[in-house]
């Protein structure tokens, strides 16, 4: 019986792709994904049937790839990061019935983005998105002004796009009523995969043009501090 896969592939970048994830790539038949995502796995794809949507096609992409599976083939879609945050997981079991589903795991933006920084999510933390797209910028809001009163490090996904730039200089401003402008910040561009850069900085001094939707935004707590260009949030522990 044909099953669907909901993949997870990683930043990007081979080396962090999963073993579990790349195996299972290779067994299917058909290979569903926005556009982006494709070429960033394009040689594993070569002689399989490759299904691709540009951006806003997620619901379109889930509702081909389950006609694939019911038509007999195994087949995958794909999300970066791990499928089940902010990915195709949730749609897919949303929409799904009547064929089997397996989610693959993969290594999110954030884990990807502390290794290059450091460690500053070593304590409690949580992810915020500022895409308004799907949630209301009022909710949004309110999560970044919870999250920064309970002194959670935050990681942001989707910081800042050419139609709104202006929401992570509001999601900062709300952090400033809580968190100090000295806060450790850790900015990571296309983390872990070909072009990766980023900037260590202070929650008073980040550099927004800097940010786009290829960035992720880690934001420290009020134990974090920046040792040797990295980002330390300690657990705890007596050094």
């Amino acid at each position: 019986m044909a099953k669907l896969y909901v993949i997870g592939i990683g930043p990007g970048g081979r080396d962090d792709m999963t073993l579990r994830s790349l195996e299972t790539i290779k067994k299917c038949d058909v290979v569903v994904g926005y556009t982006f995502y494709i070429d960033l796995i394009s040689d594993l794809v070569i002689g399989k049937e490759v299904i691709k949507t540009g951006m806003k096609g997620e619901i379109e992409r889930c509702n081909m790839a389950i006609d694939k599976v019911k038509e007999g083939f195994n087949t995958c879609i794909i999300s970066t990061g791990d499928a089940g945050l902010y990915g195709m997981a949730g749609p897919i079991l949303e929409l799904s019935e009547g064929i089997e589903v397996e989610v693959v795991p993969g290594v999110t933006s954030a884990f990807s983005g502390a290794s290059v920084l450091g460690a500053p999510i070593m304590h409690d933390f949580c992810t915020i998105s500022l895409s308004d797209l799907l949630t209301p910028w009022e909710v949004i809001e309110n999560r970044i002004d919870l999250a920064s009163k309970a002194d959670f490090v935050i990681s942001i996904y989707n910081p800042r796009s050419k139609g709104r730039k202006e929401h992570i200089e509001k999601a900062v401003e709300i952090m400033l009523k809580y968190k100090s402008k000295d806060t450790p910040v850790g900015i990571v561009k296309h983390s872990g995969r070909e072009g990766e850069d980023k900037i260590v900085t202070t929650l008073g001094n980040i550099n927004y043009e800097f940010i786009d939707m290829m960035t992720i935004v880690i934001v420290g707590n009020r134990e974090s501090y920046i040792k040797d260009g990295k980002i330390v949030t300690p657990r705890g522990y007596k050094i």
